[in-house]
């Protein structure tokens, strides 16, 4: 098994390969044959490499219609399984909230942590600073929104909830997802909102594309974080290899070329060189 000190250049391209197409730590070890810690250790360091990229280049980005939703995982154990001792250490559910460009798909902010209100504050404040001009939102019901999307944009937004209408679910029947979606009631929070883009379509997609791309997101596996670091540091490079490298089908570019970050597509090799930077 190779460790750190001995990881040339190609192999942790192949590492990266690995990580960002959905497999696990130890199913990348096993594939690349690099010792699993030296992978974590990777992973740790490209995830900090990818989050100190995104704050600082994901700026002043002209967005006009802006999709948010939040999405479910856990570490180490669901919420109602999780000791005192354990919530201490960071174990239970945990959040990562998505803001994604619905034109260019670009996914302008992200933040991992809970869900109440204050999570919902910062998550938007970095969401606004990193936009210029007047922007269309929409979000899904949750409440937390209203007073964050205000305290963030004020009145320079036009501001949309869309409230999905579920049926009911068959008596005793064990699911795992939200029942069937029957309708949907839109709602006019602030501004003008066009109606034809009140959609959370593009970020639903996002959040079926970061449980196919990362294994921790996967349901009723065994491959979930076990450390919240590491949670924040997979989800950092899955947004930095989705905005910067995989090539959009319907774009043909990347978003981030779409959004004028860039002027080309960038490589495995370009993120494994943010870790020397």
């Amino acid at each position: 098994m190779l460790s750190m000190n001995t990881l040339q250049k190609a192999d942790r391209i192949r590492v990266l390969a690995a990580l960002v197409e959905g497999n696990s730590i130890r199913s990348t070890s096993r594939m690349t044959g690099v010792a699993r810690n030296t992978v974590t250790k990777l992973l740790v360091d490209i995830g900090l490499a990818c989050m100190k990229f995104h704050d600082e280049n994901v700026r002043n980005v002209r967005v006009r219609r802006l999709q948010c939703d939040e999405i479910w995982s856990y570490i180490g154990a669901k919420a109602k399984n999780v000791s005192a001792e354990k919530k201490e250490i960071g174990w239970g559910d945990v959040w990562t909230w998505v803001g994604i460009d619905a034109d260019t798909k670009l996914v302008v902010s992200y933040l991992v942590g809970g869900r109440g209100a204050d999570w919902a504050m910062d998550f938007m404040q970095d969401t606004a600073s990193r936009i210029k001009g007047r922007v269309q939102i929409t979000t899904d019901g949750h409440k937390a929104y209203l007073e964050a999307v205000e305290g963030a944009f004020g009145m320079d937004c036009d501001y949309a909830q869309l409230h999905k209408i579920y049926g009911a679910s068959l008596e005793n029947e064990a699911r795992y997802s939200p029942a069937v979606c029957i309708g949907c009631d839109m709602k006019t929070v602030s501004g003008n909102p066009d109606p034809k883009h009140v959609s959370t379509s593009y970020v639903e997609r996002q959040n079926l594309t970061m449980r196919m791309g990362m294994r921790r997101f996967t349901r009723l596996t065994n491959g979930f974080s076990k450390k919240i670091e590491n949670h924040a540091h997979a989800v950092a490079l899955h947004f930095m290899y989705c905005n910067f490298v995989r090539i959009h089908q319907t774009l043909r570019v990347t978003p981030a070329m779409e959004s004028g970050l860039t002027n080309h597509a960038w490589t495995l090799d370009d993120l494994v060189a943010l870790i020397s930077n």
